[in-house]
């Protein structure tokens, strides 16, 4: 392990255990902490903690401030705000924290302010880089710009909902249909009569809000089309470049673009893979030497997406040599190893969608839509 040098002693360290009502905040030169709880979202109240900090711990008012904070609800906000104050923040993926592998251990804002903030001087004073995962914060133009297929998600669960709560309804009374009506005077339960008043209004107000839904599914579908065509946007440039490819539609283009090629840089495919969590998870301790599967700690839109057009691609895209690779490879087999080989395409198939994308290299033997 490195030691610190004389100009990393001047350092103001903070971690920030973030709740709905208060947050704790937890301070260290590297010899003294102390510890602070303010109002959840006081900015004031925030910059006096960190000013009485310096004071306290006999740091200088102009030195370094470094904090981190885990990734969750809050999002970037505090981020940005942490930078206008002139503070060095670290968001930190919060799956990728060390914890204690005690069947029992204890868990407190307390307890995680301080492991926090000891993991934090391992990073900021010793250079420990490796030891968790640090997020790469959006642009607001990028955060805004994922809302839309985000929205459009949320909006056909709910309308998914409704269909599943009429259709209980229904079989409530004898009632099985494959095509709602939302003339609900017409349904007959099973004794032929019609349904009962309660019964029929509940029914009304549930059509009523799936037709909100549906309105706002196709007034948003609309409005995204239109924007993608601008292509005024590197993601809406992305997603046009990808919907020109056979067996890739409006939703898995939308996700990839926004996600994926349109707010993010990769160096190599290792990363590509890493970022949807495709890459492989290998347990080798003496004699055992296995695979445990993907590691799955990536952005699970994209990792989704990916493996269900993995098999649309099998089926419009036959003349490609991944498809080709694919039936050779697992088209013997039995059903639950296709499905494990299914993976194997979809990190293959993003891929190769990287390379199209960045680089203009389509795909080995695919086919584009006709126009």
């Amino acid at each position: 392990m490195n030691t610190p040098v004389a100009s990393q002693l001047n350092i103001l360290l903070m971690s920030m255990e973030l709740g709905n009502k208060e947050w704790r905040l937890r301070f260290s030169n590297q010899i003294r902490e102390r510890e602070v709880v303010i109002p959840a979202r006081d900015l004031e109240k925030l910059r006096q903690a960190i000013a009485t900090s310096k004071e306290k711990l006999k740091l200088s008012e102009g030195c370094r401030v470094v904090s981190c904070y885990e990734a969750g609800r809050d999002g970037f906000w505090l981020h940005r705000c942490l930078e206008k104050m002139g503070v060095e923040n670290l968001v930190v993926d919060s799956a990728s924290i060390e914890v204690n592998r005690r069947k029992r251990r204890a868990k407190t804002d307390r307890v995680d302010a301080q492991k926090l903030l000891g993991m934090l001087v391992r990073h900021v004073i010793y250079q420990e880089k490796k030891m968790w995962q640090v997020v790469k914060v959006l642009t607001e133009a990028q955060e805004d710009a994922r809302r839309r297929h985000r929205e459009q998600d949320r909006l056909k669960k709910e309308r998914t909902g409704h269909i599943a709560r009429i259709k209980s309804l229904l079989v409530l009374h004898g009632i099985s249909v494959k095509r709602l009506d939302s003339k609900v005077e017409t349904y007959r339960d099973w004794a032929k009569a019609p349904l009962l008043e309660a019964t029929q209004e509940e029914l009304r107000r549930e059509f009523e809000r799936l037709e909100i839904v549906e309105r706002q599914i196709r007034e948003l579908s609309k409005n995204r089309m239109q924007q993608i065509e601008s292509e005024a946007t590197p993601g809406d440039r992305a997603t046009a470049k990808l919907m020109r490819i056979k067996s890739i539609g409006l939703e898995t283009a939308s996700v990839l673009g926004f996600e994926l090629f349109g707010c993010r840089t990769f160096n190599n495919r290792r990363q590509v893979g890493s970022f949807a969590g495709l890459t492989g998870t290998p347990y080798q301790s003496g004699d055992s030497n296995h695979e445990q599967g993907i590691s799955k700690a990536g952005n699970v839109r994209v990792r989704h997406k990916m493996v269900e057009v993995s098999w649309l691609w099998l089926r419009f895209q036959k003349e490609s040599a991944l498809t080709k690779w694919y039936f050779k490879q697992y088209g013997p087999d039995s059903h639950r190893k296709r499905r494990v080989g299914i993976v194997a395409v979809a990190r293959k198939l993003l891929v190769a969608l990287w390379k199209y994308v960045e680089f203009g290299e389509m795909p080995e033997g695919a086919l584009l839509k006709v126009a």
